[in-house]
């Protein structure tokens, strides 16, 4: 006699039980939303519509401040690891589900270039830690500032800004910088002051820094470079001459280059001495000056204030051939001199 009823193969047991139990093979690995169904005092037990419930430590939503506000019967995403454990309860974890709603939200906001906010929390080999919504993420040290710091103690106090310089998500890795943010704000605060400012103004700023071609001066918020050249139209051999970190100076604005740089200058807000030089210096004339500096070719003769002329070494005696010219003058001593031809497109002076 035959069978007219037909055996359920093993496929249609399994649906049968999935059907009956809730049970989804894909939920292991992902974020589903569970409810609070009891809270005792070490963790929360969650609904995630399985065969049985799943606990997730209370120490997960302390970080997230979420620990104060849970209550029973409060619908909360959680990370499924595993369906069930040894015990038959799942594993789920709420550290895990808010790291997964992260890497959504900061997905979007590197492909759209945003700013996103975290706090560093702790020092690690070449840089630190920063929490991002619940997603770590690595801040090398270079990227802290724009300067070096010893102490970012109190940049761990509160929340900072970064931008996101990289994200691999089979790695879990994510590089943020709070210097790009910085130099950001800094770029929009020059093109701001820039906009202010013209060629030929005059203002005010403080030294600082000093190098040996010139002196940075702070303008309020952006720096401009005074050259040695244009400190004074005196001669001198290096800014520390006449300057000092922290001096309060006024300077005119000499050039704003194509990529916004300024050019200062402080000799341009005094009367050029070499003005009506050739009028007080004819080319014949003897006059008297006083030696400033001795060079193997040459030496350089102050015939008044800020104005020099050169004595070619040939020109120094008849009859002392070959010798260096330390060897007849001396710095500081006064001589007499013959102007023998006068250079003003080049501002120089032949004795």
């Amino acid at each position: 006699m035959s069978n007219s009823l037909q055996q359920p193969s093993m496929d249609d047991f399994e649906a049968l039980l999935n059907e009956t139990f809730g049970v989804n093979d894909n939920i292991e690995g992902s974020v589903v939303r569970g409810k609070i169904i009891d809270i005792d005092r070490e963790c929360a037990v969650i609904d995630i519509g399985l065969k049985t419930e799943g606990r997730v430590d209370l120490k997960e939503f302390v970080a997230s401040g979420e620990r104060d506000g849970l209550e029973i019967g409060q619908f909360i995403d959680v990370y499924v690891e595993r369906i069930e454990n040894s015990r038959g309860e799942a594993v789920l974890s709420r550290d895990k589900a808010r790291r997964e709603e992260a890497w959504v939200k900061l997905e979007k906001a590197s492909e759209a270039g945003e700013q996103v906010e975290g706090m560093i929390t702790s020092r690690v080999k070449g840089g630190f830690t920063v929490d991002i919504m619940g997603a770590i993420a690595f801040l090398p040290g270079s990227q802290v500032d724009v300067r070096p710091l010893r102490d970012i103690s109190h940049l761990m106090t509160a929340p900072q800004k970064f931008a996101i310089l990289k994200m691999d998500y089979q790695r879990g890795n994510i590089v943020v910088s709070r210097r790009a943010i910085i130099e950001e704000e800094r770029a929009e605060q020059r093109a701001e002051i820039i906009e202010n400012l013209a060629e030929g103004q005059v203002v005010e700023g403080i030294i600082k820094n000093i190098t040996d071609y010139g002196a940075f001066v702070d303008l309020g918020g952006i720096d401009g470079l005074l050259h040695v050249t244009d400190i004074s139209w005196k001669r001198i051999n290096h800014p520390s001459e006449v300057l000092t970190m922290g001096d309060t100076v006024q300077v005119v604005i000499t050039k704003i280059s194509d990529t916004k740089r300024l050019s200062l200058g402080m000799k341009q807000l005094q009367s050029d001495p070499w003005e009506g030089v050739e009028e007080r210096f004819p080319v014949g004339t003897r006059v008297t000056g006083k030696v400033t500096n001795i060079t193997d070719y040459g030496a350089f003769v102050e015939l008044s204030d800020c104005v020099e002329g050169l004595i070619h070494v040939t020109e120094l005696s008849w009859t002392k051939k070959n010798l260096h010219p330390n060897r007849i003058v001396n710095p500081g001593q006064e001589v007499e001199i013959q102007i023998l031809e006068i250079d003003f497109a080049k501002r120089r002076i032949s004795l």
